[in-house]
């Protein structure tokens, strides 16, 4: 595992996942409003340490694409047609077509905007702040044979007017990224100004829904641990989300939370550990790492590749806050009080 052990070398990157972990350990007791507003202020620095330490974790156990999708019966976690469908169906709202000029903002490794590349023959610059992530995006985009189709700029996104220039895009998509964000109507506003008149945003958005209630402990214990397991400043709501893009400008085309589809199989099934949702032969082991004794065995593992030094100090603890996230977001997926795929495609004014 060579690009672990450089990882693991690298004192800067060291030094963010520990600055990560001491975010997530220090709000995990105290839950005050002054923690919230030092993650929102620090937000580069705790995504970065979040992604410095969860990317090959996320790689591992998830694949290329780091976002949720729907399933159909009988349809593994690992039969990547789902994932790619829930590409080409935000590919499809947005009415991409060759031609077209199209930033990913937030694109991790790059897996959907290789897929949305191919499904619409069209060119993607991905936006990322992080150096590990722009890194491994670019080799893998050049081993798929797509480097002129995809390019990769390194820079925060909520600079976007400054990066690129405005109205330099004819449509931009997010999938599950713009949560990271310190504000809704600040990345939508960036994103806004690099769009050409007409042009289309897509966003697929982490977000409470209008089920979710901050009265209830419960449901504040949900999205707080959801916050502090994935590397995110402030969790809100759709009804926020839906005010941020018209406050901005845009003209909401189409919105529908994908988690509502009465589908039998659950958008989290692959999270909750119950061996007895596996949907095939290689679901079984999927599932099982989820379950108790799974999560026993890989985090035992961890520990000793972090001790010999093929893995940063401070990997173990992003992934104990991994293990906190999966149990909120299973239970707000369950409470119908969070979903990944608010899905909302808007359009700027001619």
């Amino acid at each position: 595992m060579p690009s672990v052990m450089v990882k693991a070398g690298d004192a800067r990157v060291q030094g963010r996942v520990e600055n990560y972990n001491a975010f997530w350990q220090k709000d995990s007791k105290t839950d005050t409003e002054v923690d919230k507003d030092n993650r929102l202020e620090n937000y580069t620095e705790l995504i970065n340490g979040y992604y410095d330490g969860a990317t090959e974790l996320y790689e591992w156990g998830w694949g290329k694409s780091f976002h949720f999708s729907r399933f159909y019966k009988g349809e593994g976690f690992y039969q990547t047609p789902q994932l790619a469908r829930h590409e080409h169906y935000l590919a499809a709202q947005m009415g991409l077509r060759p031609g077209m000029r199209v930033l990913d903002v937030g694109c991790g490794v790059g897996g959907p905007a290789r897929e949305i590349a191919r499904f619409c023959d069209i060119k993607i610059v991905g936006v990322n702040n992080n150096d590990f992530q722009i890194a491994r995006a670019r080799k893998y985009t050049e081993q798929a044979g797509l480097s002129d189709q995809l390019t990769f700029q390194k820079g925060d996104f909520m600079n976007l007017e400054e990066i690129f220039g405005s109205e330099s895009f004819d449509a931009v998509y997010a999938i599950e990224a713009t949560v990271h964000a310190p504000s809704f109507e600040g990345i939508y506003g960036e994103i806004f100004k690099v769009l050409k008149p007409g042009g289309i945003f897509g966003v697929y958005e982490w977000t409470m829904t209008d089920r979710w209630d901050p009265a209830i402990p419960l449901h504040k214990h949900i999205a707080h641990e959801i916050e502090l397991g994935d590397g995110i400043p402030e969790m809100r709501t759709s009804a926020e989300a839906r005010q941020a893009l018209k406050a901005v400008g845009f003209d909401i085309l189409h919105e529908e939370d994908l988690a509502e589809r009465p589908d039998p199989i659950p958008w989290y099934y692959p999270l909750e550990g119950n061996i007895s949702n596996a949907q095939t032969l290689w679901d079984y082991f999927t599932v099982w790492r989820m379950s108790w004794s799974g999560m026993l065995v890989t985090h035992s593992a961890l520990r000793v590749l972090e001790a010999v030094g093929f893995v940063p100090k401070g990997t173990v603890d992003v992934g104990e806050s991994l293990k906190r996230a999966l149990a909120a977001l299973v239970a707000g997926g369950r409470l119908k009080v969070f979903t990944p795929m608010h899905l909302f495609v808007s359009r700027k004014s001619e």
